[in-house]
């Protein structure tokens, strides 16, 4: 069983960062592989990014490749996402879930956390 709770969101200014954290719960966390999803209103959850349990591999959406970064600090329990360069169709309630199969595809995801709101004005 993996809890996970995000934490980081809020209001940002086009062009700006903000750094979203996702702590973990449970002993086998650094066994999972871990992913962002994202849910603007109106719209399907779709992917943002994942990271192997390894860190080895990063695979990201095409529309924040070079401005999003994935991270994990497996000894913290937690994944972190830096957003730079944020837009205002970066608006969406952000998710980080976990999964034992690497892919970017939400049903392979066990656990989900209770999302964070970030909103990008211009």
């Amino acid at each position: 069983q993996v809890q996970l709770v995000e934490s980081g969101g809020g209001l940002v200014q086009a062009g700006g960062s903000l750094r979203l954290s996702c702590a973990a719960s449970g002993r086998t966390f650094s066994s999972y592989n871990m992913g962002w999803f994202r849910q603007a209103p109106g719209k399907e959850r779709e992917f943002v990014a994942v990271i192997s349990w390894s860190t080895i591999s990063t695979t990201y959406t095409g529309s924040v490749k070079g401005r999003f970064t994935i991270s994990r600090d497996n000894a913290k329990n937690t994944i972190y996402l830096q957003m730079n360069s944020l837009r205002p169709e970066d608006t969406a309630v952000y998710y980080c879930a976990a999964s034992r199969t690497y892919g970017r595809n939400s049903g392979l995801y066990d656990y989900w956390g209770q999302g964070t709101q970030v909103t990008v004005s211009s």
